[in-house]
């Protein structure tokens, strides 16, 4: 029953999103704005009105999109996970086609979606501007001559593939909500089609502001035009401060400033509030319901994610590695379930009251039922404030030991990499990439199965000093049970040459761990985790209600008659601050609704750790065995990568094989090559072949 209900969720969803891409496809020509038309003329007489027809036909299907997914979620994380042959088909066109440092990498399905999506803003733009220049007329207050007129026509048109960029701006970030998970794209993966499209949006929108200041300056009305804040039609001033905005936000996320400036990063990111309100007001409501669908989820997510991480946590214990990293323990509630590689979102407001920073889960509610873990590295000024405050209560006493409080979003798991399914796992990491892969060795390990399991797994961790090989310490009991667990190590040291040396006696080298315990008396709260998918899918459908119903009441109580006609083209003001209001009454009566819910939970389900659990913590040495010598250690240089899978895919035979990377770009762009080479000399080779279905892995953003 549970497998029909999904598949009838899963084809409601393709046919709603079918329906959804139509529109916009169909929207540019005459036949659709001649319906359109008709269609706005009937819902203006009705009493829901014009807005309600755009919110309905514009807006909601993406919002339904995400109401079904959680519900689709929430059946297919029930459904027992089983070992399923993936066609070839679909392995090859999800693996690397095209590398590139500066594009990345990508796939064939991301080929093909870019492809789509380049195509969709060269027709929106051709159908546009060639019925401009059929009805070729000319904008009588500037008496324009021909080529200035179609120059004029080109430069409004680019706007609208602004828009178009708009309106998928924000749906690759929404943590929480199921839009890019039911594709099963990765959150920080789908950062970058974020990049991608606002890049592509400040540069349409560039070459429509361009234009028209060029005509404005050709006939001499620049200062008369460009203060314009009238009550109907275009509002050029608001469109001016919306470019503005966004030139600053795209400039202060270059990966120069963002690495080297985040906090300016960061603070300017926030002035996409700005952005959109004035973006409302230029464009009009008509216009911003095409976007708004992002909008609407993004809020709704930013929401959800505040609620959840109330209230706050405390931290447990930390172990301060060699390395200048640090494993974070952190009190979780035993029924919150998450899967291996996961990431959560710390923010510890006694370094900063508002930054959010993502760190893979290092532990596995398999074997830590009461705590999870993350591992930080110090690399920037925040993990350095936090480094700085754990290494100075190492020599503390015990009971002088402060309260660190600590905010935490997720866990949220990688919907794409079910590692079930393949016969072996060659796990690539580099660096403090090694993070995401401890939670993945040690759940296979501690539920091994060989029928359900993988049968062999290779691990390559390549680090630049021999010292940071101790981030291994959390899997070394793995590491000394080859026999059981079939783990096999080949580790890479590219910037130190010894020549005879092990890898145990490199680990008994390095200096041990040391583990402080902090006081718990700020919290007494476990992690809960995220709400439930039917909750969000409720709150989701909700807020969507009560949105609607407030634009009924307005434009039945506040809109007068004559600003509801469709005629009208372009919204008032009075129009925009309407929605906003809606927006503003939905977006409340949500907050209410999810504060409600988390309250309940709070103080009826939520679990608070007792001192007997939070001494649960596990503790290892980095002095090793024997047993390690069986694994390999390297100095000197970068691992041949296509060497290796060809040795792996000997050894093993195998015909299923998860290649998983986390580590530098660079290191990913060598993984994939070599998996797109290996795939394209299984094609001419003879006998059986191998399956690479190659996942990338990201521990920052």
């Amino acid at each position: 029953m549970r497998q029909v209900s999904c598949l009838v969720l899963k084809l409601l969803l393709i046919l709603i999103l079918a329906g959804w891409v139509s529109l916009w496809v169909l929207k540019p020509t005459e036949f659709w704005t001649r319906k359109w038309k008709e269609a706005e003329e009937k819902a203006t007489a009705s009493i829901f009105g014009y807005n309600g027809l755009d919110f309905v036909v514009y807006t909601f299907p993406v919002i339904a999109m995400a109401i079904i997914g959680f519900i689709y979620l929430e059946l297919k994380q029930k459904e027992p996970r089983t070992r399923q042959r993936r066609r070839r088909t679909f392995t090859s066109f999800s693996s690397p086609l095209f590398v590139n440092q500066y594009v990345g990498i990508l796939s064939g399905a991301q080929i093909l979606a870019s492809s789509l999506f380049i195509i969709f803003l060269v027709w929106t733009f051709y159908a546009r501007v060639s019925n401009d220049l059929k009805k070729m007329t000319p904008v009588k207050s500037f008496k324009l001559s021909l080529w200035q007129y179609k120059l004029y026509r080109m430069a409004t048109r680019c706007g609208l593939l602004a828009e178009a960029c708009l309106a998928l701006l924000l749906l690759p970030v929404l943590r929480g909500m199921s839009v890019f998970r039911l594709l099963g794209v990765q959150f920080e993966g789908s950062v970058r089609y974020h990049t991608w499209l606002g890049t592509a949006m400040v540069f349409f929108a560039t070459l429509h502001s361009a234009g028209i200041f060029f005509i404005w300056g050709m006939k001499h009305r620049m200062q008369d035009e460009m203060w314009k804040w009238q009550r109907k039609g275009r509002i050029y001033l608001a469109g001016e401060v919306a470019l503005i905005t966004a030139l600053i936000i795209w400039i202060t996320s270059l990966p120069q400033i963002r690495r080297n400036r985040f906090n300016l990063f960061y603070y300017t990111h926030h002035l996409y509030i700005v952005f959109l309100v004035f973006f409302l007001f230029h464009g009009g409501d008509r216009h911003f319901y095409m976007v708004f669908p992002g909008v609407f989820l993004f809020a709704l997510d930013k929401l959800l994610r505040i609620i959840q991480s109330r209230p706050e946590t405390c931290v447990l214990s930390a172990r301060v590695f060699p390395c200048k990293a640090i494993e974070l323990t952190l009190p979780k509630d035993p029924r919150l379930k998450y899967t291996p590689a996961s990431v959560i979102f710390l923010k510890i407001p006694s370094i900063s009251k508002i930054q959010w920073h993502p760190f893979s889960v290092t532990s596995t509610c398999s074997i830590d039922e009461y705590t999870i873990s993350v591992i930080v590295k110090c690399e920037g000024e925040w993990t350095s404030s936090l480094y700085d405050t754990i290494h100075d209560e190492l020599d503390t006493e015990a009971d002088r030991r402060k309260c660190i409080p600590v905010a935490v979003e997720g866990p949220y798991g990688p919907a794409s990499l079910d590692f079930v399914r393949y016969n072996y796992l060659l796990l690539v990491a580099g660096g403090i990439g090694i993070t995401p892969f401890v939670s993945i060795v040690r759940e296979i390990t501690s539920n091994y199965s060989r029928s359900r399991y993988p049968h062999r797994i290779q691990l390559i961790y390549t680090v630049r000093k021999s010292q940071d090989v101790c981030l291994l310490d959390p899997i070394l009991p793995q590491l000394l049970n080859i026999e059981q667990f079939h783990i096999k190590l080949k580790v890479f040291v590219t910037r130190e040459n010894q020549t005879g040396t092990t890898l145990r006696e490199v680990l008994n080298e390095i200096p041990d761990t040391r583990t402080t315990y902090f006081s718990t008396t700020c919290s007494s709260y476990a992690t809960y985790g995220p709400e439930r998918f039917l909750w969000m899918a409720a709150i989701a459908t909700v807020s969507s209600i009560i949105f609607l119903l407030s634009l009924v009441c307005f434009n039945h109580f506040v809109t007068p008659p004559a600003k509801k006609h469709s005629e009208q083209k372009n919204s008032t003001s009075q129009v925009d601050l309407v929605l906003l209001c809606s927006f503003a009454i939905a977006i409340t009566c949500s907050t209410l609704l999810a504060i409600m819910i988390r309250w309940k939970r709070v103080k009826k389900e939520l679990q608070s750790f007792t001192d007997k659990q939070s001494k649960t913590t596990k503790q290892s040495s980095l002095q090793a065995s024997r047993d390690l010598d069986e694994h390999e250690i390297h100095f000197g240089g970068r691992p041949n990568f296509r060497d290796l899978f060809s040795d792996f895919t000997s050894e093993t035979g195998g015909s299923d094989i998860g290649v998983l990377v986390c580590g530098p770009e660079s290191m990913k762009e060598s993984v994939a090559s070599a998996c797109r080479l290996a795939l394209v000399s299984q094609k001419n080779a003879k006998g059986k072949r191998s399956n690479f279905s190659f996942h990338s892995l990201n521990f920052t953003l």
